[in-house]
Parts: structure tokens; C-alpha cells; sequence
């Protein structure tokens, strides 16, 4: 019989509560424990934090009641992600799943690298970022792919999000600063934007690692375009003249040639810049090679529900996101420790199945 492990869900937002859902669906996976920010969130069976039936486990605000817990995973969603939770949880013996971050720790600064390879070697741990993308389309998708290429020339990654109906004014006006002047949402003057700038490079060194493509240089262009007019949008007001566009376009150059690149397209308000490429919405990998390939994903609520709101697929992004990460767990747990990319893990598949 396949081992099961004891996890830690840590946080309970969004995609944290369909972590924890998948967690005591997944029959390899046992909750030991869960973390909340909120004193309010406290003391509550994991259970009604996530509309399932009462489990006996209660949460905690407490680190070292989560530190004292005999788990051998935690997965760790927190809005704010902090290395020095995730050290500390590593050097208590337990791995690390990790949503907002970490998505290829061989390439982090020297200092933080260290710190976390210490961890590990301290706890015997791995530690590991996943997600949709980076994640899943970024990473894991385009090695999969790469299996059908005796060679390859070029590596595209196209992601078209409209963030019309995403329901998080924190997310979309004040971490993203759509809806700011325009000198309030460059590079420069937005430390959330060069957070997420690290992660899609991340990206790129993974994959250029993992299919020998010897990047040694990641560059980032930023394009940045205005709303023409005041419109409505789930998350509150965008005001003509500020940002409804932003484009971010990543390239991983090996002696200056392009060989890996990530074109992210974000819009809000229903402002597509006529200049733009127009890929599908969602997210498009082409390989270049011999031979050629392409592949188009989305992640929707359903494909054939007539009841499906536009709430319902956009929250599908939620749940995609955390299951990638839970169904990664048990290959997590099984590999040697240390900083773990999608390519030193096993193949991960659903754990929980066809619905019956």
C-alpha cells in the first residue's frame, strides 16, 4: 500500500481552502494540523473552514503549536509569504509545498539560497513552488511537451488574463496598481511587480536547467498602456487614464540569442491594445523543434455547464492552483532533500480521481 502523509495546511484564503478540501479528499494525505492569520478563523474545525463535514482538527494562530505538530508536509498559502516561516517549518523536519513562491530555489540570491539549503540539511526537508504559472503551464507543462522533441530551437510561453472579473481590490489595484498613474505601476516604483518579475525568471532558469538550454542572461520589458475612458469593473472603478494594460515580456538569453521567453498579457476594464499579439485567452506553450509543438490550456469551472457563473471559472484558477500543489505532496515527500524543481519530481496526477 502506497504511504500516506500527514500535512499542515497553512492559511486559508482563496486557494488555501481548496487546498484543505483536496487535502482530506486526497486518500494518501491525512490533515495533522492548520494555521489561520485571524483570531476569528482560531479555534475552528478545519472542516467548516472549507464546507466540509466537522474533521477534529482545530486551527491555530500559534507558529510553534504548527512548529510542535508531527506532519510530514506543510502546504503554505499565505497572502504574505515570509522565508523565514518556511526555514523554520523546514528545519522542524517538514516539507514545504509552497504557492507564492520558491518556484526554483537554485536560482535564488546567494544569501537566501544558503539559508534555505541549511533548513533543509538541518530537517532532513524538501521545499517546493507551484502553481498554475509559474507552476504548472511554465514548468511542468512544457517538460512534458519536450518529450515529444528530438530538439529544439525556441521555447514560447504566452499568458492573456483579463482581470475584468476578478473580485480583489487588494490584488488588482494595490498590488498590481491597475487603476494608478502610470509612474505608480513601472518596475521601479512597484515592489509587488519585481516580486512577481523574480518568480517568471525563476521560471526560465528552471526550464533552461532542465532542458540544457544554457541561459545565462533573463532580461525584462515592461509596456505599460491607459484606460481611454471610466468603466466598472468587479474589483471597484477604472478611471480613464490610468493603467488598464500591462505587458511583461521575459527572455532567456544564452550568448544573447532569445531561447526561452514569457509573454504575459494583462488587461482590465476590456482594453486590448491593438498593437498587442492576440492569443487565446488563458495560457499558449510552443516549442519550436523538431518537430514543432503547441498547446493551448485554460482552467474553467466546467466545459459544459450552462449554470457555470463567470465566478464559478475564475475561481476554478483557485482551485487549479491549490490541487496542483496538493497532488504534488506525495512526490515531494518521496524526493531527496533540498530545493526541489518540477523536474526532480515524480509525475504528479490527481490523487482523488474520477468523481463518483
Amino acid at each position: 500500500m502506497p504511504r500516506c502523509y500527514r500535512v499542515i495546511q497553512w492559511a486559508t484564503g482563496s486557494v488555501g481552502r481548496e487546498s484543505l478540501k483536496g487535502i482530506l479528499m486526497h486518500p494518501r494525505l491525512e490533515l495533522a494540523g492548520v494555521w489561520v492569520h485571524s483570531e476569528e478563523k482560531g479555534g475552528q474545525d478545519a472542516g467548516s473552514l472549507c464546507g466540509r463535514p466537522p474533521t477534529g482538527v482545530l486551527a491555530t494562530t500559534s507558529l510553534e503549536e504548527i512548529l510542535a505538530c508531527e506532519a510530514d508536509c506543510v502546504a503554505y498559502m499565505p497572502r504574505h509569504a515570509s522565508l523565514d516561516e518556511v526555514c523554520a517549518l523546514l528545519r522542524s523536519g517538514k516539507n514545504v509545498i509552497c504557492t507564492p513562491f520558491l518556484f526554483y530555489g537554485n536560482r535564488l540570491p546567494e544569501a537566501e539560497h544558503r539559508r534555505v539549503l541549511a533548513a533543509c540539511e538541518a530537517g532532513g526537508s524538501s521545499v517546493h513552488g507551484t502553481g498554475i504559472h509559474p507552476g504548472f503551464v511554465g514548468m511542468v507543462l512544457p517538460l512534458a511537451m519536450s518529450g515529444m522533441s528530438r530538439t529544439i530551437e525556441h521555447l514560447r510561453i504566452e499568458e492573456r488574463a483579463d482581470w475584468t472579473f476578478y473580485d480583489s481590490p487588494r490584488i488588482t489595484f494595490d498590488n498590481m496598481r491597475f487603476g494608478h498613474p502610470p509612474e505608480e505601476a513601472t518596475l521601479e516604483a512597484n515592489p509587488f511587480a519585481r516580486f512577481n518579475a523574480d518568480l517568471f525568471e525563476q521560471q526560465i532558469h528552471m526550464l533552461s536547467d532542465a532542458l540544457g538550454a544554457g541561459v545565462d542572461e533573463v532580461s525584462v520589458e515592461q509596456e505599460l498602456t491607459l484606460a481611454p475612458e471610466t468603466r466598472k469593473v468587479r474589483a471597484g472603478a477604472l478611471e480613464a487614464g490610468t493603467v488598464s494594460g500591462q505587458r511583461y515580456q521575459w527572455q532567456g538569453l544564452c550568448e544573447g540569442q532569445p531561447l526561452i521567453e514569457i509573454d504575459a498579457l494583462w488587461t482590465l476594464g476590456g482594453f486590448y491594445p491593438e498593437h498587442w499579439p492576440k492569443p487565446r485567452d488563458g495560457w499558449t506553450v510552443s516549442i519550436e523543434g523538431d518537430p514543432s509543438l503547441r498547446t493551448h490550456f485554460m482552467s474553467l469551472a466546467s466545459l459544459g455547464r450552462s449554470d457555470a457563473t463567470i465566478d464559478d471559472h475564475v475561481h476554478a484558477a483557485d482551485t487549479a492552483t491549490a490541487m496542483q500543489a496538493v497532488n504534488s505532496i506525495p512526490a515531494l515527500c518521496e524526493a531527496e532533500p533540498g530545493l526541489r524543481g518540477s523536474f526532480e519530481l515524480a509525475q504528479v496526477r490527481t490523487g482523488i480521481g474520477f468523481r463518483r
